[in-house]
């Protein structure tokens, strides 16, 4: 029997050090890329489906998004007002179950009353003449047909008339993101220093998308996979990519094997993501920087610092792919870094298409990427940088979606996203500089930390709005031009999503440690917090309720950590009946309106898990665990139906010195078997809706 290995220390930002290892190169172990003398806050204060179900469930949240939705501050009639929470009464609906205790079980938690199944585990055939799965006779052949590895964004899609819930057919199509690989995990006996060609292109595989039908049981909440099914698809570390939008052929992506600059192999380290009116999923590329060696060696200073900016550095990587592929290594393949770092998009309904890069949303270390519509009809997606002291972003079509269902509204509906305008976000707080000490205790003037905000543009099309950087140059290095025009450093900006009841928008700011540190930007209105390790979310609404707008109002809805630190805020709930939530990263919503938030490297002793908060009413603020995900996991990818909740359970079992030998978790199947990253599903006992 494998020897199970006590939990050890956590690492900067909750995580272990296997995780940091493995799914972001150790980015807190080094310098944070930005380095620019931005202006924060502060100093801005002190100086001054089917596709017809897909369509039609589209047209209406983009009318729904972008009514009534009221300001986050100011005189506005539909504003928020602050500390305006009860704890009588009932819980928000779609909240009420009794509250997962935090806890360190190795194992799914799920509230009383509720009951869960495994719906597809890492290495289940998916595909026509893929093998069940067999750990020690891994084959990258096999895993090419198999479900990736270490899966984080879901989304359920309709099938056949129906939403797989009620009134419609029982099927749906899932689309995963596969972040990264844990090879010590995968493999026996691994070699760290010297992996096999074997081990290296079952990485490959092992990355980047699956699509496989699920189909529901009659009477519960479960979901199992449908084999084989036609629409099952995989995508991997080298399936061919389109470069499509306004950086498409441009000198920055030009390879030997691409000397046009318009076909990428693969996809890597896909975070969040999202999924579109007209019935596509959007995948965020984030940490790729960890794939690509020799940084250390380039002479070429100005291209050194390019790839600097965007966290590359040193010599030989964790997974020593350049070994097996030139185009991992820079000194070789010098623009390679530059074909990663974008949103993919994913026609599911087509298993012949060709995935795309959007170039015109620019490349930074994507979180996720959720549209919305105006009320005419364009696309706007925001998008956070995850990493310490980067930019949120936004950007907003210049075509309207067409709501028909011709396959030339179809093929119309797939360029939205290449013609429009790139934005990032300046904000500015409103309250006494003085009293935005680093401690977090809330200012004097409206106890709360609030303000304005303005979209700069960086371009549009072929046409630069930064001084000094073309139009490819602004989308191949964004991050250059969001220091240029002085953006807002932030703490980890992530998923960032509109609620489609109110239309105001979240975003999880999971944690930066850094905030305050010696030469690192200082605590601002929208950042309050020196040492920032438990994270906030920002609530923001634009002007005149118009999501196009340039300018719009924020406050924090959330000062996560634990309720009875001062340093906390609960939306103006009473904070000792709240649940303790730490480093939001992953945001969805549920059909009342509640924001449901995953956490990623939990600072306050408990495993990561799912949470929802209710964001209007009287129980605004209210935040209430919903589960908890085994030891060394990460809860990624939620989807929040009406009567189940789909969770990406990953990572189990990533903690410091675990192998396959020696793992640190049983789950998903117990002692003698391996681990295995996993997607759950969790349901009513009685059947009745989730939290009603």
């Amino acid at each position: 029997m494998r020897k199970l290995l006590p939990i050890l220390g956590s690492h900067p930002g909750g995580r272990s050090a296997m995780t940091c290892r493995y799914r972001c190169g150790d980015a807190c172990f080094h310098e944070a890329p930005n380095t620019s003398g931005n202006e924060y806050a502060g100093d801005i204060i002190a100086g001054a489906l089917s596709r017809r179900t897909m369509l039609r469930a589209g047209a209406v949240a983009g009318v729904v998004a972008v009514a009534g939705t009221g300001a986050c501050s100011g005189d506005s009639a539909g504003a928020v007002t602050a500390g305006a929470g009860s704890a009588k009464g009932k819980p928000a609906k779609g909240l009420r179950f009794t509250p997962v205790e935090p806890n360190t079980a190795d194992k799914v938690t799920v509230p009383e009353g509720y009951k869960q199944n495994v719906v597809i585990r890492w290495g289940e055939p998916i595909l026509r003449g893929a093998p069940a799965f067999d750990p020690k006779k891994q084959t990258a052949k096999a895993q090419e047909g198999q479900f990736g590895y270490n899966n984080d964004f879901l989304s359920l899609l309709p099938l056949d008339g129906g939403d797989g819930e009620r009134g419609g057919a029982r099927r749906q199509l899932l689309v995963a993101n596969h972040e990264y690989t844990d090879e010590v995990l995968m493999f026996a006996g691994y070699d760290a220093d010297d992996p096999t060609r074997e081990q290296a292109e079952i990485g490959w595989a092992a990355h980047g998308l699956s699509v496989v039908v699920v189909e529901g049981e009659s009477k519960s909440g479960a979901l199992k996979a449908v084999p084989r099914h036609r629409l099952n698809r995989r995508v991997t570390a080298t399936t061919p990519f389109e470069v499509t939008g306004p950086a498409a052929g441009s000198r920055w992506l030009r390879t030997s094997a691409d000397p046009e600059g318009r076909t990428v192999l693969g996809t890597l380290n896909n975070c969040a993501g999202g999924t579109t009116p007209w019935g596509t999923t959007l995948h965020g590329e984030e940490n790729v920087d960890q794939y690509f060696a020799n940084t250390e060696k380039v002479k070429d200073e100005k291209h050194r610092k390019r790839l600097e900016r965007y966290a590359l550095k040193g010599t030989d990587t964790e997974r020593k792919w350049e070994r097996f592929d030139d185009r991992f290594d820079v000194l070789k393949e010098p623009y390679e870094p530059h074909r990663f770092g974008w949103v993919v998009e994913l026609d599911p309904y087509d298993p012949d298409s060709a995935p795309r890069k959007r170039t015109a949303l620019g490349r930074f270390k994507h979180e996720a990427a959720q549209p919305r519509l105006t009320r005419d009809g364009h696309a706007v997606v925001y998008m956070g940088d995850d990493e310490r002291f980067e930019y949120l972003y936004k950007f907003v079509s210049s075509k309207r979606m067409r709501r028909g269902e011709s396959r030339a509204d179809h093929e119309h509906n797939l360029t939205l996203l290449d013609e429009g305008t790139l934005y990032v976000a300046k904000l500015t707080g409103d309250s006494p500089a003085d009293e935005i000490d680093g401690s977090g205790e809330l200012p004097s003037d409206d106890k709360e930390f609030d303000g304005r905000g303005k979209w700069i543009p960086l371009a549009t099309g072929d046409r630069s709005h930064v001084e000094g950087m073309t139009a490819d140059e602004v989308y191949v290095f964004t991050r250059v031009a969001g220091d240029k025009v002085g953006a807002t450093k932030m703490d980890r900006p992530e998923d960032v999503e509109a609620s489609p009841r109110t239309g105001r928008v979240y975003a999880a700011l999971t944690n930066n440690t850094d905030r305050g540190a010696s030469g690192k930007a200082g605590p601002d209105e929208a950042n309050p917090r020196k040492g920032n390790k438990h994270g906030q979310v920002l609530e923001f609404a634009e002007k005149d309720d118009d999501p196009a707008a340039r300018r719009f109002t924020w406050r924090l809805f959330l000062v996560c950590g634990d309720p009875d630190d001062p340093d906390t805020y609960f939306g103006g709930f009473p904070k000792d009946q709240v649940s303790p939530i730490s480093c939001p990263d992953n945001v969805t919503f549920d059909a009342y309106g509640n924001l449901w938030l995953s956490t990623d490297g939990n600072e306050l002793g408990s495993h990561d898990g799912l949470f929802g908060v209710a964001t209007t009413g009287p129980r605004r603020g209210e935040v209430r665990q919903f589960l908890t995900v085994p030891t060394g996991a990460e809860t990624c990818g939620p989807i929040v139906q009406e009567r189940r909740v789909l969770v990406s359970v990953q990572h189990p079992g990533e903690v410091d010195g675990a192998t396959v030998e020696e793992p640190a978790s049983q789950w998903p199947d117990g002692p003698d078997e391996y681990v295995r990253p996993s997607v759950v599903s969790v349901w009513r006992a009685d059947g009745g809706n989730i939290g009603v």
